[in-house]
C-alpha cells in the first residue's frame, strides 16, 4: 500500500518575478514505523488471526522520486523503492491494518524493485498558468488551469484517485488501511500497491473527472500482473468538485469502480466444516475459496469523499464506502462497506504552525455472503479466525506529528484502538503504540 504525493489541481500562485522552469526534478523519502502491542484476550485464533501475544515490527520504505520533462508539459517518472521489515503478525488479522507502509510479503528481507515508471502529458484548455512547484514526480514549471491529461505507465492508482488533503498519506497523516483510502474500494495493485495503468484526466478550477483502466494481478493480493486484460482489468472513475465555504477550501468527490479478475466466489464455495474435536468452538475448513475461482466473476462499488477547512489551522474530513461483497477481496483489504471520520489540527496555537494533531474515527464492515464464509473457517486474504462471531470492527486512530528542518524531518507518535479486529467480537479490543520517522531530501 503504497502513495505519493498526488496529480491534482494543487496549484501554487504565479510569483510577481517568473520563476524558471526546470527539467528534472529529484527528490527521496524514508520511512520507518516501528509498532508495538500488548497482550490482549481471544476465545480462539486461527490460521490468518492476529497473534494475541505480545509483538514488536518494524518496516522501512525508501523511494527515488526522478523526473525529466521531455517536452512542454510532459514528464517521464521512474521511482526505484526499497521495502523491508513486517507488519504485526505479518499485516494478518485486521481489516483496517494500522499500518500503511505494511505489505503481506514473504521475507521481511528489504528488497529493490521498481515502483513507479510512467509517461504523463498535460494538453492545455486555456491560456491561463500557474506555477506548480517542485516536488515528487513533480517539475517546477507554468501549467494551465485547465488542461487533458494522459498518464501511461506503472503507477499507484491511489495517487489519482481518492485523494484526500487531511486522510491519505499514511507517511505523515493517519496510518490504517481504514483511513488512508476508503476501506471498501477494492483498488487495483500488487502486493506493494502498483500497476500498468491508462489514465485519463480533465482538470480545471473547479472540476476533475478521472478514469483509469488498470492490471489485475494473477492471484488475490499478488505480485504478479494478469496478462489477460481482456478478462482481468479494473476500471475506475471519479468525478470531483472544488469549492470555497466562507473563505475556506473544499472538496466531495465521487468514486465508482468495476473490477474483474479470476475470482473466486463466497456463495459458490463450498465449505464442508468439521468441530475440532479438541477446540469444539473452532471450526476447520477443508475447502476454499480457491476452488470457485474462475473469469467472468467481478466486483462494483463505490466512495465518498469530502474534505473542508473550518480555519486555516482546523480541515475535516468524511469517507463512505461500499462494494456488492459477492466475490473475494482481491487487492486491498477486507472490508465491503466503511465510514470514517476525522480532524486535523495545526499547531499554530502552540507556536509551532507546522506540526499537525490528528484524531479520526473509522467503521468497517463485511456483506452477508464474506461473513459467512469466514464464519465457517474460510481464509482470505487478511482474515481468517477459523470461525466468528460477526461484529463490525472499529478503530479510533490519533497522532501528533512534528516538523523540523522545515519537513525534512517528520517524527511522529501514534496511538489506535481496535474493537474486535477481524470483525470478531470474541477477540480484543487491541492498542497499538507506533513511532514513525519520515525524511524527506
Amino acid at each position: 500500500m503504497a502513495y505519493s504525493v498526488l496529480f491534482t489541481s494543487s496549484f501554487y500562485a504565479q510569483d510577481t518575478l517568473a520563476k524558471k522552469e526546470k527539467w528534472f526534478t529529484l527528490h527521496a523519502q524514508e520511512t520507518t514505523v516501528s509498532q508495538y502491542k500488548p497482550r490482549f484476550n481471544a476465545s480462539y485464533s486461527g490460521d490468518h488471526s492476529l497473534s494475541t501475544k505480545e509483538e514488536w515490527a518494524t518496516t522501512l520504505t525508501s523511494t527515488i522520486y526522478a523526473g525529466i520533462k521531455l517536452w512542454p508539459h510532459s514528464i517521464v517518472v521512474i521511482n526505484p523503492e526499497i521495502a523491508g521489515g513486517r507488519g504485526l503478525s505479518s499485516a494478518f488479522g485486521v481489516a483496517a491494518f494500522p499500518n500503511g507502509e505494511a505489505f503481506r510479503v514473504g521475507s521481511p528481507e528489504p528488497k529493490l524493485y521498481l515502483a513507479r515508471g510512467f509517461f504523463r502529458q498535460l494538453i492545455p484548455l486555456n491560456k491561463e498558468r500557474v506555477l506548480q512547484d517542485d516536488y515528487d514526480n513533480k517539475l517546477q514549471q507554468y501549467i494551465p488551469t485547465k488542461y487533458f491529461a494522459v498518464t501511461i505507465g506503472k503507477v499507484s492508482i491511489a495517487d489519482y484517485f481518492d485523494d484526500n488533503s487531511f486522510s491519505h498519506d499514511p507517511r505523515h497523516q493517519f496510518m490504517s488501511w481504514g483511513l488512508m483510502s476508503n476501506g471498501a474500494w477494492d483498488y487495483p495493485a500488487n502486493t506493494r500497491g502498483y500497476t500498468p495503468s491508462a489514465i485519463l484526466e480533465f482538470i480545471s478550477k473547479k472540476f476533475e473527472i478521472r478514469y483509469a483502466i488498470s492490471m489485475m494481478p494473477t492471484l488475490a493480493n499478488g505480485n504478479i500482473m494478469d496478462g489477460n486484460i481482456k478478462k482481468a482489468n479494473a476500471n475506475t472513475l471519479e468525478i470531483k468538485y472544488k469549492y470555497i465555504l466562507n473563505g475556506q477550501q473544499g472538496k466531495i468527490s465521487a468514486l465508482a469502480f468495476y473490477n474483474s479478475a479470476h475470482m473466486g466466489s463466497y456463495t459458490a464455495t463450498n465449505i464442508i466444516s468439521t468441530p475440532d474435536s479438541i477446540n469444539p468452538v473452532f471450526i476447520r475448513n477443508d475447502y476454499s475459496i480457491v476452488a470457485s475461482r474462475q473469469y467472468g466473476r467481478s466486483k462494483f462499488g463505490f466512495g465518498l469523499n469530502a474534505e473542508q477547512n473550518i480555519t486555516n489551522d482546523i480541515g475535516i474530513f468524511a469517507r463512505a464506502s461500499y462494494n456488492d461483497g459477492k466475490t473475494e477481496t482481491w487487492c486491498f483489504t477486507e472490508i465491503d462497506r466503511a465510514f470514517s471520520i476525522g480532524s486535523i489540527i495545526k499547531g499554530t496555537k502552540w507556536k509551532r504552525k507546522d506540526d499537525q494533531f490528528g484524531f479520526a474515527y473509522c467503521i468497517s464492515g463485511l456483506s452477508d455472503e464474506h461473513a459467512n464464509y469466514l464464519a465457517k473457517g474460510g481464509l482470505g486474504f487478511i482474515l481468517g479466525d477459523g470461525t466468528l462471531n460477526y461484529g463490525n470492527e472499529h478503530l479510533l486512530e490519533t497522532f501528533y506529528r512534528a516538523s523540523l528542518l522545515n519537513g525534512k524531518i517528520i517524527p511522529s507518535l501514534v496511538y489506535q484502538l481496535i474493537v474486535n479486529p477481524g470483525y470478531n467480537k470474541d477477540r480484543g479490543p487491541v492498542s497499538v503504540f507506533s513511532v514513525r520517522l519520515h525524511l524527506t531530501i
